[in-house]
């Protein structure tokens, strides 16, 4: 590498990924194969392999002239061209890899615009299947498999590129919550970006070539490395289950929410015009005390989120999907629903209405030098507005949530997302060249 820092540290290709009309973050039907896309499998065997797949990614298997088929899961492709940025509403992929980076300090706007592209370029191959000719071919055995590359921008990379007249107001940096206790040298960056997969391999490889696009121009402030259940994994699709053991998701908007755009992208007048169709992410590593959460009885535990460990479900009653009844009272006369449990703390009802997207991952790093599990959750949501979202929720949560009692918040960042690339443009081209 070269300059100085500002911070811390082609196969045959036989066919194209179909762009949808809902965005980057829509699954294509269209599939490949490493070495040529050959056809599609039977209905039977598709049908087999996507019985129990909980990804949500479509895909057919490909098979002719005896040369073995990508199943369903290998071949998922997910467009990188479309409204929107892919790994926002795609379905949560097994293996992510997040890192932050910060631009070397003769990089400026010029460096920034040509890493971009590079980037954008790159993904664009390599979400379609394509290998990356410049790597160690780790992953040209696999297809796709719903890889997914995001990117986005932090408060200092308009300082760093010469356009803070740009950055938006709900860039601002987060409030401090009493149970910080962050990690500087893990938190924010310049840029950011999302890897998601459903190989590891193939995740792994997108960011060694991530990494070696960047060399000379940014260099690795933090990475963290997080996993979710895999698809295919249960009997049926359901919402997967964080280290706790809960059920974690399942109060998620959807797009099929008639406010769902409201609440997560900005809107197409929104400001500033260059974030039109983008999100904001916020990323926070929370580690988990589960010694602690081990340690006390599963009526306490539900008690503390306000559901049932088995199912997800409210105490309240019902399954999973049933609203959670915040009116209800017991025999004795106290409500169901604790006034510190979880459920009732972050729900959008106690908070003004206020509604974010999470896709988060768990990660364990091992042990502590305690011996206690360094391991957690690496929390992302997405928003149109973190300050009436994000901040909202947190503040209460900071004012009196059980769960806090069983949880660190060590490392946090906030990053414009910039919405996504038409064909023959890239990401964030229209700040950078505005």
């Amino acid at each position: 590498m070269t300059g100085s820092w500002r911070g811390t540290e082609a196969v045959e290709e036989d066919g194209a990924v179909e762009e949808n009309e809902n965005g980057g973050g829509a699954m294509t039907a269209r599939t490949y194969s490493r070495r040529r896309l050959l056809g599609t499998a039977t209905a039977t065997g598709v049908a087999g392999l996507a019985a129990g797949a909980t990804s949500g990614a479509l895909g057919h298997a490909a098979a002719s002239e005896g040369e073995p088929a990508l199943s369903t899961l290998g071949s998922a492709a997910v467009p990188f061209h479309g409204t929107h940025q892919p790994g926002i509403t795609t379905p949560i992929q097994s293996r992510s890899h997040l890192l932050a980076l910060d631009l070397a300090e003769d990089a400026g706007r010029r460096g920034a615009a040509a890493l971009l592209r590079r980037w954008s370029t790159l993904a664009a191959e390599l979400m379609a299947g394509r290998p990356d000719e410049t790597g160690t071919g780790i992953a040209d055995d696999a297809g796709p498999a719903s890889l997914t590359l995001t990117f986005g921008f932090g408060h200092s990379f308009f300082d760093a590129t010469g356009l803070t007249a740009l950055r938006p107001e709900a860039l601002r940096p987060l409030p401090a919550f009493s149970n910080d206790a962050l990690d500087e040298g893990r938190s924010n960056g310049d840029l950011w970006v999302q890897i998601g997969a459903d190989d590891p391999l193939v995740a792994f490889g997108a960011l060694r070539a991530v990494r070696r696009a960047a060399e000379g121009t940014a260099r690795t402030r933090w990475q963290m490395n997080g996993f979710h259940r895999s698809p295919g994994a249960t009997a049926r699709p359901m919402t997967g289950r964080n280290l706790m053991g809960q059920v974690d998701g399942t109060n998620n908007p959807t797009p099929e929410d008639p406010e769902f755009e409201r609440h997560v992208f900005v809107p197409s007048d929104g400001e500033p015009a260059w974030m039109a169709g983008g999100s904001y992410a916020v990323v926070r590593r929370i580690r988990m005390l589960l010694d602690d959460w081990e340690g006390v009885t599963e009526e306490e535990r539900e008690r503390v989120l306000g559901r049932r460990r088995s199912d997800g479900a409210p105490l309240t009653g019902g399954d999973e999907t049933t609203p959670v009844d915040l009116e209800a009272t017991g025999a004795d006369g106290a409500p169901v629903i604790a006034a510190n449990a979880h459920v009732r703390v972050t729900a959008p009802e106690s908070n003004g209405g206020a509604t974010m997207l999470r896709r988060s991952f768990s990660y364990h790093d091992g042990e502590r030098e305690d011996g206690s599990q360094d391991a957690g959750l690496l929390f992302v949501c997405w928003q149109a507005d973190p300050l009436r979202s994000f901040v909202t929720v947190q503040r209460k949560l900071d004012r009196g949530d059980a769960l806090s009692a069983f949880l660190r918040h060590e490392a946090s960042g906030l990053f414009a997302v910039p919405g996504g690339a038409a064909e023959g443009e890239y990401v964030g081209q229209r700040l950078v060249e505005s």
